[in-house]
């Protein structure tokens, strides 16, 4: 019997990760992750234990990542209501095919709604963490004079976390990134305006 070959776990990841993103988990057959992972089934489901624990993994590791990469863009300017903006232009990725993807995230909740638990748990953990880093700009927007201080932050934080899966959405439907950053400019200027 020969021994398993060995393969980079975090590179099999990012490989499948981008093969569901493309397709989601209905259309992505296993053998089209082992192609795309240069993988045998065995190497799969010692690794990984299944399709469905690689799709959770994959997940968990781009939820990570966007995630940390919106907080970045939300918090770095001094301005609240700037980072807000740049919270939402930074969605519009700058390569074509890489913002027609969408976003994986969205992707899932398209793909299965509440019908999954564990994926349901995953959703909101990312949404609350948004939700209450957006609650924290725009309290501080409104002490700063940047947005009128009767706007509910949460209806706001809510408002701003809609508009981000539809500006995913958007561009997954083939959205250019100027539209998209039209969008984002003209919801951050309806909360300046509140």
């Amino acid at each position: 019997m020969g021994r398993p070959r060995e393969f980079n776990e975090g590179q099999a990841v990012q490989k499948a990760t981008r093969l569901f993103w493309e397709k989601g988990f209905a259309a992505t057959s296993t053998d089209a992750l082992l192609k795309e992972m240069d993988i045998g089934r065995q190497s799969l489901y010692n690794a990984f234990g299944g399709k469905r624990q690689l799709y959770l993994e994959a997940l968990r590791s781009y939820q990570a990542n966007t995630t940390a990469g919106h907080l970045d863009r939300l918090n770095e300017p001094s301005s609240p209501l700037a980072g807000i903006r740049q919270l939402l232009t930074g969605i519009a990725a700058e390569d074509d095919e890489t913002r027609a993807l969408g976003c994986l995230g969205v992707g899932s909740v398209s793909e299965f709604g509440t019908r999954d638990p564990e994926l349901s748990r995953m959703h909101e953990a990312v949404n609350r963490t948004l939700h209450e880093g957006l609650i924290a700009r725009i309290q501080e927007a409104k002490s700063l004079g940047e947005i009128d201080e009767g706007l509910s932050a949460e209806r706001a934080a809510e408002f701003v976390l809609l508009t981000m899966t539809g500006l995913q959405m958007a561009a997954r439907g083939g959205a250019n990134t100027e539209s998209m950053h039209r969008m984002a400019a003209f919801t951050v200027d309806r909360l300046a305006m509140s």
